[in-house]
C-alpha cells in the first residue's frame, strides 16, 4: 500500500473569486503631463452709460443751440455798403450777394456771394465784415469792349475776356467782330487788343486769316505771329492795304 494519507486525494478545491468588472464609461483622470483645460472667460459686459452723463450731454447741446440762436438775433446786419457798381443797381448787387437786413452777421460769409461773382457783369467782388453789424461789398464790373456778330446775325456786346454782357446797349464806337468758318472769336479779340493803339474798327475772320480795319487803313494776315512781328507797318504805310506774310510785308495802293 502506498503511504498517502486518508483524505489527501479528496482535497476540496474552491474556485477563486472573480474580480468584479465595471461596465460603462471609463473615468478619465487628468494626468500631470496633460495641460489643464480651462473654460474661456466671457468678456465683461460694458457698464451702462450713467444717466447723469446723458443729461449733461443733452444740456450742453441745448445750451449751444440757444447760444447760436441768440447770436442770430443779437447780432443782425444793420449797415450794408455797396461800391464799384455802375451797370448793376445796388438792390441787384444785394440780391445776388444774398444780403438782407436782419440777417445774422455772424453767419454771413462769402459762400452766400457765389451768385454775385458768377454774374456776367461781375469780374470780381470783395466782401468785408465789420463787427458787430456792418458788411461792405466792393465789386469790379466788366466793361463793354467789342461787338460780336454771331453766325445767326445777332449782335451782342462782349467784355475783353469774351464774356457776353446781357442788357448792354450796342455801341457803334466798339469794334465789330465777326466772320465765317470755324469759330475764331478768340483770335479776333486777341488782334483787337494787340492793335488797340491803331483804333481798331472791325476784325473779320475766315479760315485763311483775319482782316483788320483801323483808323490808318486795313491789314490782312494769315498768321498771327507774323502780324505781331510786322504790326508796325500799319503806321509806316497809312491809308494803305497791307498784307503780312511770314516772309515779309506787301503794300498795295
Amino acid at each position: 500500500m502506498s503511504g498517502r494519507k486518508v483524505g489527501e486525494g479528496n482535497r476540496r478545491i474552491t474556485p477563486e473569486r472573480a474580480e468584479s468588472v465595471q461596465i460603462g464609461p471609463v473615468p478619465v483622470t487628468a494626468s500631470s503631463a496633460d495641460p489643464e483645460i480651462e473654460p474661456e472667460s466671457a468678456s465683461p459686459a460694458r457698464p451702462p452709460r450713467p444717466r447723469r452723463t446723458r443729461l449733461l450731454t443733452v444740456l450742453g447741446l441745448t445750451l449751444t443751440a440757444a447760444a447760436l440762436a441768440g447770436a442770430w438775433f443779437a447780432l443782425p446786419i444793420r449797415t450794408i455798403t455797396v461800391t464799384g457798381n455802375r451797370q448793376l443797381s445796388q438792390a441787384r448787387v444785394l440780391e445776388l450777394a444774398g444780403l438782407k437786413p436782419q440777417f445774422g452777421w455772424l453767419y454771413y460769409g462769402a459762400w452766400r456771394a457765389r451768385t454775385l461773382v458768377s454774374h456776367p457783369w461781375i469780374a470780381s467782388a470783395r466782401i468785408v465784415k465789420q463787427f458787430p453789424e456792418s458788411v461792405s461789398v466792393d465789386v469790379v464790373e466788366r466793361v463793354a469792349y467789342a461787338r460780336w456778330k454771331r453766325p445767326d446775325g445777332s449782335v451782342v456786346t462782349l467784355a475783353a475776356d469774351g464774356t457776353v454782357l446781357p442788357g448792354a446797349a450796342p455801341s457803334t464806337k466798339l469794334p465789330l467782330l465777326g466772320g465765317w468758318g470755324p469759330d475764331r472769336l478768340a483770335d479776333a479779340l486777341y488782334v483787337t487788343q494787340l492793335l488797340s493803339r491803331y483804333t481798331v474798327q472791325s476784325v473779320a475772320y475766315t479760315p485763311s486769316g483775319v482782316t483788320v480795319k483801323t483808323g490808318l487803313g486795313a491789314v490782312w494776315s494769315g498768321d498771327l505771329k507774323s502780324l505781331v512781328k510786322y504790326a508796325g507797318s500799319i503806321s509806316m504805310y497809312p491809308n494803305k492795304k497791307i498784307n503780312i506774310y511770314p516772309w515779309g510785308v506787301s503794300v498795295q495802293e
